[in-house]
């Protein structure tokens, strides 16, 4: 899609390389695709002691996608995505059961200088969700709300502006209706973006409370990516992401309390398998 990207989109990529990856849950992905394009995906998940199985399917028609998953819960998901119903837009059902309350739908509309977004919950009185971004040449404004039509209140407001480039990313965000604020900084250490550094601050004005986080990731080969992040509160995390195959990557991540030595740390394992 074309233009300055989602509201979501502004400190995503710094977030993304603070917080994905790190799994300290055993879980195993296995996914599939027939000629007709129709995909398949079963997962396996030991959270603690209990174990949880899902399977989905997702189809994609032109410009419709049908993506359906079932857990052990009895909990069903569906998502409907339709790319082609009007020019430069894209809407999206989800819905979701028992809880159908949790349903929503969505639609994003993408200019070359500016993109919308709203979202209605599927419910008698339903929580309204909108945001816009507007920018060119790697700069972005963005601002989004939240209003509940039943208690006549905003949910949430915020504001936000990023900055990016080939070699390095910036963003400001001012959310939870004013009550922090938050820069990230990410630096590209390679032209292929494959290995990064980044460095988050976030302020809280109702508790006075600074926090902190750095991080990185570097690709040791075409098949090995580490990632670490450290945060004030002492918290270290590392991961090891390992490609057994080009489609398919093993995830080893762990994290240490630098302040309390002597607590279990946490482990994780990933597997996703990919024909």
């Amino acid at each position: 899609m074309k233009g300055p990207g989602l509201y979501s989109d502004i400190g995503k990529t710094a977030k993304d390389l603070l917080t994905k990856d790190y799994n300290f849950d055993h879980k195993l992905t296995i996914s599939t695709q027939s000629s007709s394009g129709v995909a398949l995906t079963s997962g396996a998940l030991k959270k603690g002691g209990l174990f949880s199985f899902d399977i989905g399917t997702v189809y994609k028609y032109k410009g419709t996608t049908i993506d359906v998953k079932v857990d052990t819960n009895s909990n069903i998901s569906s998502t409907l995505t339709f790319t082609d119903l009007l020019p430069s837009t894209k809407a999206i059902a989800t819905l979701k059961l028992p809880d159908y309350n949790a349903g929503k739908v969505e639609v994003q509309y993408f200019h070359d200088h500016a993109t919308v977004a709203s979202a209605v919950a599927v419910k008698q009185s339903p929580v309204v969700d909108f945001s816009a971004t507007v920018g060119a040449h790697g700069v972005a404004f963005g601002a989004e709300a939240g209003f509940d039509t039943a208690s006549g209140n905003f949910t949430k407001y915020s504001l936000a502006i990023g900055l990016t480039k080939p070699d390095y990313a910036v963003s400001l965000i001012l959310g939870d209706m004013g009550d922090s604020i938050k820069g990230s900084y990410l630096h590209y250490l390679d032209e292929k973006q494959k290995s990064a550094a980044v460095g988050e601050v976030t302020r809280k004005f109702s508790t006075n409370e600074n926090t902190f986080t750095v991080g990185a990731a570097y690709e040791l080969d075409p098949f090995m990516t580490v990632k670490s992040k450290l945060n004030n509160s002492g918290k270290l995390g590392v991961a090891l992401l390992h490609k057994v195959k080009p489609m398919s990557t093993l995830t080893i991540s762990g994290e240490f309390d630098t302040k309390a030595l002597d607590k279990t740390p946490k482990f994780g394992l990933a597997l996703a398998l990919k024909p």
